[in-house]
């Protein structure tokens, strides 16, 4: 597995007014461990009050924590869609369900209310089946060296 499987990770959720934002900032607490985020208070092409949750993962240590909360599911997901997850630029998507991580649940999602989790990979040279590769061999790497608890 290299040394560094991504250069950055990005996390980001909106919260409209209608949404309380206290649950999506628990969500977001809980995905990023002790990672930290920001908020940015901004408006809606529809004129409405809305806040951008992001956060900005750039160690190792806070790629490793964020997949192993995924969970295997996603996990062996990602691994099936890989060609639909890693694009020509080394660069991964991954779209998360709000509302299910809400409660508790993590799925990936196919409609627009999501967390979207996006990365650029570490690749060289810098090529789609270089970048595949690498998350392929830290996902799986995942999961031989997953706790037995929390």
């Amino acid at each position: 597995m290299p040394a560094t499987t991504f250069h950055w990770i990005r996390v980001q959720t909106f919260c409209y007014a209608t949404e309380m934002k206290e649950l999506l900032e628990e969500v977001m607490e809980e995905l990023l461990g002790d990672a930290e985020y920001s908020e940015e208070l901004t408006e809606s092409e529809h004129g409405n009050t809305m806040t951008i949750l992001e956060a900005r993962l750039t160690k190792q240590r806070q790629y490793r924590e964020l997949f192993e909360r995924l969970g295997p599911d996603i996990r062996s997901w990602i691994l099936e869609d890989m060609d639909n997850r890693v694009d020509d630029d080394c660069m991964f998507y991954i779209r998360l369900d709000k509302q299910k991580a809400v409660l508790g649940t993590y799925e990936v999602a196919h409609h627009g209310d999501v967390i979207a989790v996006t990365g650029k990979i570490q690749s060289h040279p810098a090529r789609k089946e270089v970048a595949a590769r690498t998350l392929s061999e830290f996902l799986a790497g995942l999961g031989q060296s997953e706790p037995s608890s929390d």
